[in-house]
């Protein structure tokens, strides 16, 4: 595996940088809550695709308007009543996992499927303004989507880029994958809303991520390098912390470590070539701990430390229902990948 970034490599690369930090500083100098969805964002339109167009675009506003339809149908009428509420949960889910299997729309079911999975969860404690995080999604998918349009002009592709090859799926190979993701993520969304588990969004964002490839030997390859990249990036983040220490009340040093940081694990991604690999765990943890945990007068050691062990436990326990599902999906011809 090469090293050495591309010319439109090293253009990605930038844009990435630069559309995750402007996000982060966005929001912190405004002093808007859940600065998580300004960092990641970005992240994910920039970092996922090789490419930025008015169909992608469209796709990345339209998941969040879809996102926030679907939580509003699933608790105003299905929320007092739980067995319900899961039967809902997973009919949505096998809907976005149907679009990312069998349509051109990839990233309308991938993008709403990290959101939707946060939205849920997170909107069901009472602690929390489900009016603010919806609004701070809408303000943080159309600045990815402005700042995205910006850097591209700003620092525009030197060739034509081609879409990614589409794949030719049987039904019964579409059917697999979207029951394979679908249940999967039910179980995801069962287990932390019943163990209460408020504090540990990096691993239910792990736990929807891995979903992607949508087959247990992709989800298993992915499960694994979303370990270490998280390892990756919450020791790039210590560090952060420790080096700054009693300077991280300043914004523009903060910025500046993220810059930097976003930039190491970026890179990472890209010379990966291999989609959502060590880098990109590396890349959106670094994201999830400097947009939602680094703040003035606290402490990140421990937060850190806690959800690089919460995100290893949780991608063990989704492999072992991964390959068991697998094998019984497998057991019938209507399913079988």
């Amino acid at each position: 595996m090469s090293t050495n970034l591309t010319e439109l490599e090293k253009r990605r690369l930038l844009r990435i940088a630069f559309g995750s930090c402007s996000g982060f500083f966005l929001c912190k100098l405004l002093g808007w809550p859940f600065g998580i969805f300004f960092t990641v964002f970005p992240m994910l339109l920039l970092g996922m695709l090789p490419r930025f167009d008015r169909l992608i675009a469209a796709q990345f506003l339209g998941s969040a308007v879809l996102n926030v339809v679907e939580v509003w149908l699933l608790y105003t009428f299905f929320a007092p009543y739980p067995p319900l509420m899961t039967l809902a949960v997973f009919a949505v889910f096998c809907w976005h996992f149907r679009l990312m299997a069998s349509t051109p729309y990839f990233l309308l079911g991938a993008a709403g499927l990290v959101t939707l999975s946060t939205l849920l969860h997170f909107s069901s404690y009472v602690s929390t303004n489900i009016m603010d995080m919806v609004a701070t999604i809408g303000l943080a998918s159309l600045f990815s989507v402005v700042a995205a349009a910006v850097l591209y002009w700003l620092i525009p592709e030197t060739e034509t880029v081609a879409p990614p090859p589409r794949q030719n799926l049987t039904a019964s190979q579409i059917n697999h994958r979207t029951l394979m993701g679908a249940i999967l993520a039910t179980l995801s969304f069962m287990v932390f809303q019943t163990l209460d588990l408020k504090d540990s969004l990096s691993a239910q964002v792990a736990t929807m991520l891995v979903l992607f490839p949508m087959t247990y030997q992709g989800t298993l390859i992915a499960a694994w390098k979303r370990c270490q990249g998280v390892a990756y990036g919450c020791v790039l983040a210590i560090g952060v912390q420790l080096l700054l220490y009693d300077l991280i009340s300043h914004l523009l040093l903060v910025v500046l470590a993220l810059f930097i940081t976003v930039l190491m694990t970026a890179k990472l991604h890209l010379v990966e070539r291999a989609g959502s690999g060590m880098g990109f765990g590396a890349l959106t943890t670094v994201g999830i701990l400097f947009g939602q945990y680094m703040q003035p007068h606290k402490d990140i050691l421990y937060g850190t430390a806690y959800r690089l062990t919460s995100v290893t436990v949780a991608l063990l326990v989704l492999m072992l229902f991964a390959y068991l599902l697998d094998g019984f999906l497998n057991r019938f011809e209507l399913t079988r990948n």
